[in-house]
């Protein structure tokens, strides 16, 4: 989860930022000022991150919890 690609597409005043992941594939969008390209795609990456994280799959509760009779 080191590498990522981005794609920076510049319309008027505007950056859009696209963060793909080369290994799932999975992709997400940023807009931002064209003024600060810096920030748009540290947010498009942290949003990749938080993404990717949201996928992965959440353990199995295996606690002590159970039904008493």
């Amino acid at each position: 989860m080191s590498e990522f690609l981005l794609e920076l597409q510049r319309n008027g005043a505007y950056l859009k930022v696209t963060a793909v992941d080369p290994v799932s594939g999975e992709e997400v969008s940023t807009l931002g000022p064209a003024t600060d390209p810096e920030a748009v795609k540290r947010l498009a990456v942290q949003k990749l991150k938080n993404r990717l994280e949201a996928l992965k799959p959440q353990p199995l509760n295996r606690g002590r919890g159970g039904i008493i009779c």
